[in-house]
């Protein structure tokens, strides 16, 4: 038995590769074949389709979610999105665990009970949490926010250089907010005066 050279052993892995890539071909690339009722892409077909961005960290990737009316019951990467071309780690994979849940009394997906849908508040020294408006949340964010600013402002540093800063607020990003989203909100802090700036996925 002759002994193959390095040349010859490509060669021949080459030519196999494309013998089995022209086979396997008219089967895959065939549409003449009925989809069947229990085939994936069938059952995906009849949910409503959401695309967002995952939340999960700070990549921004692109996801898809399908919901059978008020739940969510798959989840895919976004093929199309720039960032992650369809692919998806297991924390997004999982996604939708943080909206649905498997009960054991009934073994079936429902609403996360613990999922929160509303503004909570949780007074100085109270055990409890209370529910209000977003307009009742909003409002008193946006009174604590000017009663600090106005308490903590400076306008010039001790060597006296107009500095118009307050570094008594932070400000927190989000994975979840686009580059246009994230430029109005820096506009925004920038004009209060904030300068303690950062993102939660480097945290």
């Amino acid at each position: 038995m002759r002994k193959l050279n390095r040349r010859e052993f490509l060669k021949n892995i080459g030519l196999g590769t494309a013998g089995l890539t022209l086979f396997a071909a008219p089967a895959a690339a065939s549409e003449s074949q009925p989809i069947t009722n229990g085939n994936l892409a069938t059952k995906i077909s009849q949910l409503k389709e959401t695309f967002t961005v995952c939340a999960f960290c700070g990549c921004g990737c692109g996801i898809i979610l399908y919901s059978d009316g008020n739940k969510i019951v798959f989840a895919e990467g976004d093929p199309d999105h720039p960032i992650n071309e369809g692919t998806v780690c297991p924390k997004g994979n999982a996604i939708i665990d943080a909206y649905n849940v498997v009960t054991k009394k009934h073994k079936k997906r429902q609403i996360n009970p613990r999922r929160v849908t509303k503004p909570l508040y949780r007074a100085p020294g109270a055990a409890d949490w209370q529910e209000m408006s977003w307009d009742e949340a909003l409002s008193m964010v946006a009174k604590r926010v000017k009663e600090t600013r106005d308490a903590t402002f400076e306008q010039k540093d001790n060597n006296g250089v107009t500095v118009n800063r307050t570094t008594a607020i932070g400000a927190l990003g989000s994975a979840s907010l686009d580059n246009e989203e994230n430029y109005l909100l820096h506009k925004l802090f920038r004009a209060v005066g904030i300068i303690n700036m950062e993102h939660h996925a480097r945290l």
